[in-house]
């Protein structure tokens, strides 16, 4: 099993960038599939964006497409999501999550929360107009 810390939250002005990190550990970290996801006050947690460990695919919400991006140093154990062109939409708190590469999954599987095993703590992004 792995444990997930994420980090690199804060406050931002609209237009502004942020990007969080999600330190992984406890495991071969590099055979887990990754997903960030958000949830802001009052609302489901959704899926932000997904990358495969296998070939590194990534998959994007609409709401985030063009915006964001998701990306791993593997030697790092570390996951990565560069925001940029903020809104205050986009305030929540983003969570990182894992699942050890199993099975027979879809690509859009990595925006479904049911799909992820571990999850990290979460870090606060505060969008401000």
């Amino acid at each position: 099993q792995v444990q997930l810390v994420e980090s690199g939250g804060g406050s931002v002005q609209a237009g502004g960038s942020l990007r969080l990190s999600c330190v992984c550990s406890g495991d071969t970290c590099s055979s887990y599939e990754m997903g960030w996801f958000r949830q802001a006050p009052g609302k489901e947690r959704e899926g932000v964006a997904g990358m495969e460990s296998a070939f590194g695919r990534t998959i994007y919400s609409d709401s985030v497409k063009g915006r964001f991006t998701i990306s791993k140093d593997t030697a790092k154990n570390t996951l990565y999501l560069q925001m940029n062109r903020l809104n205050p939409e986009d305030t929540a708190i983003y969570y990182c999550a894992a699942k050890r590469s199993l099975g027979f999954w879809t690509l859009d599987s990595l925006l479904q929360t049911h799909f992820f095993a571990y999850w990290g703590q979460g870090t606060q992004v505060t969008v401000s107009s």
